[in-house]
C-alpha cells in the first residue's frame, strides 16, 4: 500500500523506531481484516477500505485554550489533572507544563513523539514491548500431556500493526522508583476532519513502588467516514500502583479500535477504568498480564451504547504467577437499536497457584430491539485457585420505572435515575470525582434527561 509507505516514510525518529515502523507495516499488509470467523471477532465487523483512508491533517500549536474545540474547553475547566496534552489529528496543539517539584524527581510526562527525541533510552526499551505490533499469543501454559488454549488467530493483530507502523504521536509518562505522583495526568485527545483517520500511543511507566494515575480521553464532533486506531501500553513494576482511566466519546461516525494492555510484576497493582460512549462502532481490548507474585488488577468498565451504534469489548485476565488478584466488573447499557459485545477470558496457567480472580458483565436493555452477546470464559491450569464468572443482562425494572412517574418525575428523568443507580457500583469504585461526574453528564445526555 505505497499511501502508506510513504506515510511512514515522513514519520522520521531514529532507525531502531524506523526499522520498527517498518516490520510493523509488513506485518499489517499480510494479516487480512479479522472476520467473524475468528472467535474474538465473532460479532463484530469492521468494514474499512484501507485504499481510502487519508491520515488526518495537521494542525498548529495554540497558545491560548480559548482556540481549542469547545468541548475540550468545558472539560479542561472542570478537571482536576496536574498536567495535560490536548492533541488535535496527530499534532499537541496544547500542553500544560509538569510542575517543577515533578520534574526535579525525574518525572516525565511529554507527548510520545518529543519522548522518542529527549528520552530514548527510556522509550526504545518499552515501547511495543506490551502491545507489539502482532497479537500477543496468550496460550495458556498447561500441564504436559494437556492441550493449551488455542493461539490467537494472526489476523486479530491486523489494526495492532497499523497502529505500531503509523502512530503519529501520542503521551508519554514515566514515573520514576518510589515516586509517587498526587494528582492525574491527563491526555485529551480530539479530532476535527472527517474521512481520515489518526493512529495514537500511549505509553506509561510506573518504575518500582511509584504511584501514578493517568486519563486518557477522546471526544469529537460528528465525524463521518473516519477512524480513531491506538494502542496503550502500561508497565507497572514492582510494588508500583497505576491508575489508567479512559474515556471514549467520538463523535458520530468514528470508527474506535485500541488495545490496552497492562504488564503487572511482584506486589504491583493495576487499576483500570474502560468508559465507552461515542462513537459509531468501537472496539476495545483490555487486557492485563499478570506476571509478579502478588500482582493485582482491578478491571472496570462502562458503556452505553444508543441509536445504532455498536460496542465491542474484549477483555483478558491473564494469571502467569501465583498468589495474584483480579477483579473485572463491567456494565453496560443498550438502547434504540444499538449492539453490545462483551467476551472475556480468565486464564489461569500451570503453577499460578492460589489465584483469585473474578469476572462480572451485567447489561440493562433499554429497548427491545437492542442486542446484547456475552461470552464469559476460565480456562484454568492449576488446581488450587478460587475463580468465578458471570454474566446478566435483562430490561427496566417497571416497578421501579412506574414507581418513580407516579411521584411526577417524567421518563428521561426517571430512566436518567435507573441507569446510574445501575452503574453506581462500578462509579463508586472510581475514586476520582471530577471524572464521575462528566460520566454522568454525558449518560444524562443518553438518556435525554441533561
Amino acid at each position: 500500500m505505497t499511501q502508506f509507505t510513504d506515510q511512514l516514510n515522513q514519520t522520521g525518529g531514529p532507525e531502531w523506531l524506523t526499522a520498527k515502523r517498518r516490520e510493523s507495516l509488513e506485518l499489517f499488509n499480510q494479516l487480512d481484516v479479522p472476520s467473524e470467523s475468528v472467535e474474538a471477532w465473532k460479532y463484530t465487523r469492521v468494514d474499512v477500505d484501507f485504499g481510502e483512508l487519508r491520515p488526518h491533517p495537521k494542525r498548529e500549536r495554540v497558545t491560548d485554550i480559548s482556540a481549542l474545540p469547545e468541548s475540550v474547553q468545558k472539560r479542561l475547566t472542570s478537571t482536576d489533572v496536574g498536567a495535560y496534552l490536548v492533541l488535535d489529528g496527530p499534532d499537541v496543539v496544547y500542553a500544560t507544563e509538569l510542575p517543577a517539584e515533578l520534574r526535579e524527581k525525574g518525572v516525565i510526562f511529554t507527548d510520545l513523539k518529543t519522548a522518542v527525541e529527549q528520552h530514548a533510552d527510556k522509550v526504545q526499551q518499552y515501547l511495543y514491548s506490551v502491545v507489539p505490533a502482532e497479537v500477543p499469543d496468550d496460550t495458556t501454559i498447561a500441564a504436559p500431556g494437556t492441550t493449551p488454549s488455542k493461539s490467537p488467530d494472526p489476523s486479530e493483530g491486523k489494526f495492532s500493526a497499523l497502529a505500531a507502523a503509523l502512530w503519529t504521536n501520542g503521551a508519554f509518562v514515566y514515573v520514576p522508583r518510589g515516586v509517587e505522583v498526587e494528582l492525574p495526568l491527563g491526555s485529551f485527545r480530539v479530532m476535527s476532519e472527517a474521512g481520515t483517520y489518526t493512529a495514537t500511543r500511549t505509553l506509561v511507566v510506573a518504575e518500582e513502588n511509584a504511584q501514578v494515575t493517568f486519563i486518557d480521553e477522546q471526544d469529537s464532533e460528528e465525524l463521518p467516514g473516519t477512524y480513531a486506531i491506538g494502542a496503550v501500553e502500561l508497565v507497572v513494576k514492582q510494588g508500583a500502583r497505576l491508575r489508567y482511566v479512559s474515556i471514549q466519546n467520538w463523535g458520530k461516525g468514528v470508527t474506535h479500535i485500541q488495545r490496552q494492555r497492562g504488564d503487572v510484576y511482584r506486589d504491583a497493582t493495576l487499576n483500570s477504568l474502560v468508559v465507552t460512549m461515542g462513537g459509531t462502532l468501537s472496539r476495545t481490548e483490555m487486557q492485563s498480564y499478570l506476571r509478579g507474585q502478588g500482582s493485582d488488577s482491578e478491571m472496570l468498565g462502562l458503556y452505553f451504547a444508543s441509536e445504532d451504534q455498536h460496542f465491542d469489548h474484549y477483555t483478558l485476565q491473564h494469571h502467569a504467577a501465583p498468589h495474584a488478584h483480579s477483579d473485572l466488573l463491567y456494565k453496560g447499557v443498550n438502547a434504540d437499536q444499538s449492539v453490545g459485545v462483551f467476551s472475556g477470558m480468565i486464564k489461569v496457567d500451570l503453577g499460578a497457584q492460589k489465584t483469585d480472580a473474578y469476572q462480572k458483565h451485567r447489561t440493562l436493555m433499554l429497548s427491545s430491539e437492542a442486542q446484547n452477546f456475552s461470552v464469559p470464559q476460565l480456562e484454568i491450569n492449576a488446581n488450587d485457585v478460587r475463580c468465578s464468572h458471570g454474566s446478566t443482562t435483562g430490561p427496566v425494572n417497571q416497578e421501579a420505572l412506574f414507581f418513580l412517574r407516579s411521584r411526577g418525575i417524567h421518563k428521561e428523568l426517571a430512566e436518567k435515575m435507573l441507569v446510574t443507580a445501575f452503574l453506581e457500583d462500578v462509579l463508586a469504585r472510581v475514586p476520582l470525582q471530577s471524572v464521575v461526574k462528566y460520566i454522568e453528564g454525558i449518560i444524562a445526555e443518553k438518556v435525554g434527561a441533561a
